[in-house]
């Protein structure tokens, strides 16, 4: 069977976690985690980067730091995790979701303007499969309307809008280090600030709600509870394990983007008869191979391909069920406008193999089998 996954080792790994623990410091926030944030900051341009325990805890800690209300309300698409809608849901706000592009999968950014509300207090463009949304206009909706942007970057890391990293577009980004995710720390993410000032409370969110992070830095001769927080801090085995993939970061890259390539070219033919569709990269948009898909006729076909690709030692998958039709997403939140895309393009989605050491003879099996159910 070729699995649709296998989580990343890139080699380090094992040396940076016993390094880790014969320096008697694996609880959070020592040597590694650290490193981690710097590397992030470095190669992203953001003010200021805080690993987390995961992508939806980053996506926490920005609802918090929006000082969310009961009865306020984040636009998004419904084509997204749960975690997207979670976060801010928690802090009692409404989802309000938004139909999606067909070519991109992304937010339909000419959508956006006439779902807001007085009650609005942030948009939340999901970069799906690491291709950008529309920044641009999506930035400038938000100034007009002077609410904040959160970019749920979970997808995106090492992905780049006209030459800006994803998660640094805008007011706050987050990123996923799940196994599935091209970079990997088993569970976790980080939190991208674009506004220094917001950097001392980010802190203090992340530790639980006090100053701990000042005392550390023998800035205070002790720390207390000072506002609203969580446990988002990951252990320092974690950060060990992300900070050898950072390293080889191109590695990773170089190796997915060779195979999301290969997948391209062979399927073109395919493409042409029009028989399946294939991802569309916008001009100006730089991907990070997170992800390759294929668009089939419809459901029923998807099925019948998945279950032939199944039979035939190959594991492709669907991707998500929309938020809106989900028993919380009625309870939590409400379509804006027409859904004319949204389920009908998330049917028709199929995700085929793709992660580090893939080998090029399983995509060439893995493309040789999806011609031989169309012909």
């Amino acid at each position: 069977m070729i699995s649709f996954n296998q989580p990343p080792v890139v080699g380090g790994e094992e040396e940076y976690i016993d390094d880790a623990i014969k320096s008697r410091k694996i609880s959070g926030d020592g040597k590694y985690t650290k490193l981690c944030n710097r590397w992030l900051e470095q190669s992203t341009g953001a003010k200021k980067v805080l690993l987390t325990t995961s992508c939806t805890h980053a996506l926490e800690m920005a609802a918090l730091l929006l000082d969310l209300r009961e009865g306020d309300e984040v636009i998004m698409p419904s084509f997204t995790f749960v975690s997207t809608a979670d976060a801010f849901i928690m802090r009692g706000a409404k989802a309000v979701f938004v139909d999606i592009r067909p070519d991109t999968m992304n937010i339909d950014e000419k959508l956006i303007e006439s779902a807001i509300t007085e009650k609005t207090k942030a948009i939340v463009p999901v970069h799906y499969a690491g291709v950008s949304c529309e920044m641009d206009t999506i930035n400038d909706i938000a100034h007009r309307h002077g609410i904040k942007v959160v970019e749920d970057a979970a997808q995106g890391v090492m992905s780049t809008y006209k030459g800006k990293a994803l998660g640094t577009l805008g007011h706050y980004g987050c990123y996923s280090f799940h196994e599935t995710k091209n970079l990997s720390m088993g569970e976790g993410g980080a939190i991208l600030l674009s506004d220094e000032h917001e950097i001392e409370r980010a802190e203090i969110i992340r530790e639980k709600g006090t100053n701990r992070s000042k005392f550390f830095r023998g800035e205070i001769d002790k720390y207390t509870w000072v506002s609203l927080g969580s446990s988002y801090l990951p252990s320092e085995l974690n950060a060990a394990y992300l900070y050898a993939q950072l390293q080889k970061c191109q590695s990773v890259y170089d190796d997915r983007m060779r195979n999301w390539n290969m997948y391209y070219e062979m399927l073109k033919p395919l493409r042409d008869r029009g028989v399946i569709e294939l991802p569309v990269i916008p001009e100006g948009c730089v991907h990070n191979a997170h992800m390759f898909y294929i668009k089939a006729k419809d459901l029923e076909v998807r099925t019948k391909l998945i279950s032939y690709l199944k039979s035939n030692g190959i594991d492709a998958v669907f991707h998500y069920i929309p938020l809106h039709s989900s028993p919380a997403g009625i309870k939590y939140g409400s379509f804006a406008g027409d859904d004319n895309y949204t389920t009908k393009e998330s049917e028709r989605l199929i995700r085929l193999p793709l992660y580090y050491g893939l080998k090029s003879d399983q995509v060439e099996f893995i493309c040789e089998k999806i011609g031989g159910f169309y012909r």
